[in-house]
């Protein structure tokens, strides 16, 4: 529940809300009827805060806003952002991460932060279930060879497309178990994640793998940790070399956490293929061997909500922001200890 300070301030009426992210963003993730929806529940501040939050008119806004309703394009919520917003008690994310937004200063003022980053991940699991069904079919390969002539039948000679490592049990991590535990392929799930314990793991569906014998076992690796120092190059060369010939890399995580260029040698070989929606650095330089190869698949960070997709976003930050004005807890909730585990 809302506590009592939150509401016998709006005892006075709605709390204002503004939306800060780019105009080109708010257009797409929040068309007029979300936006209907939001002033329904609160007191919407007219137009949208782009760009530095420090500007006059932005400042005037921040002033009397209960609630900042941020998305792709806002600037971080630094000490001197949150200094013009005195009455800030929430912010509510129409995205994904928080992290390159959200400051310690927001967490030491106690505001309330909320991500629609579940809203985010169901375009996610249906991008990597994708690349896992055209891996395991081989589809890059025969499709390369198709201007030649009939491509003959793929024989796997060492990976066993069947079995899928799963790196890390994040939300969409867990969502693609979940998605291969359904499929009629056959497919069998290792899962390898430090916070994970076997028998959770089972539950899952998954086998829990130290992530060497996950490498060795599976035909397809997916990534799906966050990005954090310890994860920095975390499929490595030495990883990268215990997987199987016919092998394939699939990262719609972070770039850092795979050794591109170790990646990039690997597949120049022919030893193994890649799906990457994301690479490090991001973008890769014009002519760079992971561009140009038949076996690799390069896509510009789109696994996420795209298109019609979007408005999933603001749907979900819409509900929470009726959820807080309500005073009903929010689905969405982020506490400062989860950003050690989180994209």
């Amino acid at each position: 529940m809302a506590d009592q300070a939150q509401q016998a301030e709006r005892a006075g009426g709605p709390p204002i809300t503004a939306l800060a992210m780019g105009a080109d963003v708010a257009a797409r993730v929040f068309p007029p009827d979300l936006r209907e929806r939001l002033g329904a529940c609160a007191e919407l501040a007219p137009g949208v805060l782009t760009g530095p939050l420090t500007g006059a008119a932005s400042r005037r806004v921040l002033a009397g806003a209960e609630i900042l309703v941020t998305g792709w394009e806002c600037p971080p919520l630094t000490p001197e952002v949150l200094a013009y917003a005195p009455r800030l008690r929430a912010v509510v994310h129409a995205a994904g991460s928080v992290k390159a937004l959200v400051t310690e200063a927001v967490w030491e003022r106690g505001i309330v932060v909320s991500s629609a980053a579940d809203a985010n991940a169901a375009p996610v699991v249906a991008f990597t279930l994708a690349a896992i069904t055209f891996a395991a079919k081989g589809a890059l390969r025969t499709a390369a060879g198709y201007a030649a002539g009939w491509p003959p039948f793929i024989e796997r000679t060492g990976a066993d497309a069947c079995t899928v490592g799963v790196i890390g049990a994040s939300r969409i991590g867990r969502g693609v178990i979940a998605a291969l535990r359904a499929s009629d392929a056959g497919y069998r799930v290792l899962l390898t994640d430090p916070y994970v314990t076997p028998a959770e793991a089972a539950s899952l569906g998954a086998e829990l793998s130290p992530l060497p014998e996950l490498c060795a076992r599976s035909g397809i690796v997916t990534v799906h940790a966050p990005q954090l120092p310890e994860t920095r190059g975390l499929l490595n060369e030495a990883m990268l070399r215990l997987m199987p010939d016919g092998g394939c890399v699939i990262n719609t995580a972070r770039g850092s956490l795979v050794d591109t260029e170790a990646l990039a040698r690997e597949c120049g070989t022919g030893r193994l293929d890649a799906f990457l929606d994301v690479t490090d650095p991001e973008p890769l330089p014009a002519g760079h061997a992971l561009l140009t190869l038949p076996n690799v698949l390069v896509t510009p960070h789109i696994a996420g909500a795209q298109g019609s997709e979007v408005r999933r976003l603001g749907e979900y930050a819409a509900a929470e922001v009726e959820r807080y004005v309500a005073g009903e807890p929010l689905r969405g909730r982020l506490r400062r200890e989860d950003l050690g585990r989180l994209a």
